[in-house]
C-alpha cells in the first residue's frame, strides 16, 4: 500500500520528496525499500490479484446490466445467485458470463452471524477499485464455530418443488435439472404442492421425528452435474433468484433437525405433526 501510494503521488511530486515528507508518519517508507519493491519480481499471488482487479473492472465498468444491477445492490452487496441472474438466456457472448466465471472463483461460502471487519486501510483499496464505498469482511474462525453442535444435518426437498422449478427452467429454454443437484437426504413424494416442506414445524420419517430448522441457502454447487463433477451453469440458480429469493440468497428445500432418532427407509409414511 505505501509503495502504491508513492507512485500514485511522484508525477506530481517526485519520488524523492515524497518519500522526505512521508518519513516521520505511519506510513514512512525508506528510498532503499521503494527501489526494492519497484525491482522486484511480481509475485504469482500479486499478478493473479491484479488480473482479477482489472477483470472486475472491465465487468463492472462494460456490462451494463451488470453494473446497474451492482450499483442497486442492497448494501453494496451482489449475492452470488443475483450474478448467476444476470446470464444472457440467449448466451450472447457478452460479460455477463465473464462476470459470473469472476464470481465463481472467488469460491464465496455463506456463513450466518457477524462478519469482521478488516480495517480501514483494506476498505480504502476495495472503495478505490470499485469506485464506491466498501468494506471487507471476513469469515469468524472456522474454529470457533465447530465447537457449536450443527442442527442442520437432514437436506429435506420435494418432488412436486422439483417440478416447479424445472417448469420455470424450461419455459426459458433451458434444460430440466434433476434432484441430485441438491444433494438431499430425504425426498418426500406425493405432496402435491410445490414447497410444502416450507410450511413443516414437526413431522415423523419412519420411526424418526424431525424438525425443521431452517429453509436450505443453496449455493454454486447445484450448478455442478455430480455424476461427472463438471459444471452446467446457469441454473437452477438462476430461475430460483426469480421466486425463492430470501435475504441472504435463494432458498430450495429445508435443513431439519433429528428430534427423535428412529429408522428411515424408502417407501416410508411421512406424517406432518405441526404446521409453522
Amino acid at each position: 500500500m505505501k509503495v502504491e501510494f508513492v507512485d500514485a503521488q511522484r508525477e506530481e511530486h517526485g519520488v524523492q520528496p515524497v518519500l522526505e515528507a512521508l518519513k516521520h508518519t505511519p506510513a514512512g517508507i525508506a528510498p532503499s525499500t521503494y527501489y526494492a519493491a519497484k525491482t522486484r519480481r511480481e509475485s504469482a499471488g500479486a499478478a493473479r490479484d491484479r488480473e482479477l482487479v482489472e477483470k472486475i473492472r472491465r465487468v463492472h465498468d462494460d456490462t451494463p446490466r451488470t453494473r446497474n444491477r451492482s450499483d442497486s445492490a442492497k448494501g453494496g452487496v451482489l449475492f452470488i445467485d443475483e450474478a448467476y441472474a444476470l446470464s444472457r438466456e440467449d448466451d450472447g457472448g457478452d460479460s455477463g458470463r465473464e462476470a459470473i466465471d469472476t464470481l465463481v472463483k472467488l469460491d464465496v461460502e455463506k456463513w450466518p452471524g457477524t462478519g469482521i471487519d478488516q480495517g480501514d486501510d483494506v476498505a480504502r483499496w476495495l472503495g478505490d477499485v470499485l469506485g464506491r464505498p466498501a468494506r471487507l469482511v471476513r469469515e469468524p474462525a472456522r474454529a470457533a464455530r465447530a465447537r457449536r453442535p450443527d442442527p442442520t444435518t437432514v437436506p429435506i426437498t420435494t418432488e412436486s418443488s422439483l417440478d416447479l422449478l424445472n417448469t420455470h427452467i424450461q419455459r426459458r429454454g433451458a434444460s430440466a435439472v434433476p434432484m441430485t443437484r441438491f444433494r438431499p437426504n430425504i425426498v418426500i413424494t406425493g405432496w402435491p404442492a410445490p414447497h410444502t416442506e416450507d410450511r413443516v414445524h414437526h413431522m415423523t420419517i419412519g420411526t424418526t421425528g424431525v424438525g425443521f430448522s431452517e429453509l436450505a441457502i443453496r449455493c454454486a454447487m447445484t450448478m455442478t452435474d455430480q455424476a461427472t463433477g463438471h459444471r452446467r451453469g446457469p441454473e437452477p440458480l438462476r430461475t430460483l433468484a426469480d421466486y425463492r429469493r430470501e435475504p441472504d440468497g435463494v432458498s430450495f428445500g429445508l435443513k431439519a433437525t433429528v428430534l427423535t432418532p428412529g429408522h428411515i427407509a424408502t417407501n416410508d409414511p411421512v406424517t406432518v405433526t405441526a404446521w409453522r
